[in-house]
């Protein structure tokens, strides 16, 4: 069985800028909500305009299945997420990420999509969650996406052609895996905070 959170005891350095995980909270729906206004391309991301549906989307992410993990600033408040959608059968997961507009650009998806990949892989006996696959896409133009997903650990695995319809344009989407196997990447994580 899958341990709801479970903090590494490892690879933690310093945080850049105050920047840590821990699991989100129904408190966080305002900055949620934040978020999801901070740039148009968080639609892709699921449909917040109001506080009720941030806390909807709080609700989905906290679901048995899943493990959504908040990338908070100094202040302890969301400012990006970091989520794996759990197939136990398979010991494998979907895993998705996305940041504040305001928080790009700083390599923080980055080390907080490392921290999570790494402690998802983890043996359950070790402490983490004992998956063995993790998969991921994203739109073909959204280059920084991938950035974060190979600086993860992550493999391009393929494409995924025409796959979305994007205002009338069919767009292309790029897939990953990292399998347990796989060598851990190189970048810095960030710390957890439970």
């Amino acid at each position: 069985m899958l341990s709801l959170f479970s903090p590494p005891s490892s690879r933690s350095p310093a945080a850049v800028n105050d920047h840590r995980l821990r699991p989100v909270r129904e408190a966080d729906a305002p900055a949620l909500l934040d978020a999801f206004r901070s740039a148009p391309d968080m639609a892709r991301q699921g449909t917040v305009t109001t506080l009720d549906q941030a806390n909807e989307q709080l609700a989905w992410l906290r679901e048995k299945h899943r493990r959504a993990i908040a990338i908070v600033d100094g202040a302890n408040t969301l400012v990006g997420l970091v989520t794996i959608s759990i197939d136990e059968e398979n010991r494998a997961g979907w895993f998705f990420y996305w940041l504040h507009a305001a928080h790009r650009g700083q390599g923080l998806a980055a080390r907080a999509a490392a921290t999570v990949a790494d402690h998802a892989l983890t043996p359950s006996a070790d402490g983490g969650w004992g998956l063995e696959r993790l998969e991921l896409g994203h739109r073909a133009n959204n280059p920084a996406s991938g950035t974060v997903a190979r600086a993860a650990g992550f493999v391009h695995e393929g494409t995924e052609r025409g796959k979305f319809l994007i205002d009338g344009e069919r767009l292309d989407v790029l897939t990953y895996g990292r399998l347990v196997a796989d060598p851990r990447p190189t970048v810095a994580g960030l710390p957890w905070h439970p």
